[in-house]
């Protein structure tokens, strides 16, 4: 197992990977322009993808095949994404989350109003579209 950055040939596959998640599309595909894949062989298992706001961005399509979930390959995509968000300058991590509020704590991240979130990264598709009414905003500081 190999964690990269992604490529624009990455893309279907990660697609693919969020759709069985139940995961948004919308935006995913720019938003792997920053991002990285975990490959098994030559398939994509696992992503994650940051959007940059500034010092802030906003963590997302963050997604594991279902096979490989509670092998820790979560933890070590976040954590590479996380890496490349420290190398591009940015000081606070945020995300949107419907389906996993209980396992991000894990990580380091700590819910945050939305107004917060919204002031840093709220030009996000996430907050105007996808997830504008729904999803737990959190946050991690990087620096």
């Amino acid at each position: 197992m190999r964690i990269e950055r992604a490529l624009p040939a990455d893309v279907p596959a990660v697609e693919q990977l969020l759709s069985a998640a139940g995961l948004p599309l919308e935006g995913a595909a720019e938003a792997l322009s920053a991002g990285v894949v975990a490959r098994e062989g030559d398939a994509v298992v696992a992503a994650a993808a940051i959007e940059r706001y500034g010092t802030a961005a906003l963590l997302r399509s963050v997604v594991v095949a279902p096979g490989l979930r509670g092998t820790g390959l979560g933890r070590e995509i976040v954590a590479a994404a996380e890496r490349l968000a420290r190398d591009e300058g940015i000081h606070d991590l945020y995300l949107l989350t419907e389906t996993a509020a209980d396992w991000f704590p894990r990580l380091g991240y700590a819910p945050v109003a939305r107004a917060e979130a919204a002031a840093a990264v709220g030009e996000s598709i996430e907050f105007t579209t996808v997830c504008r009414d729904t999803g737990v905003p959190m946050r991690r500081r990087l620096a």
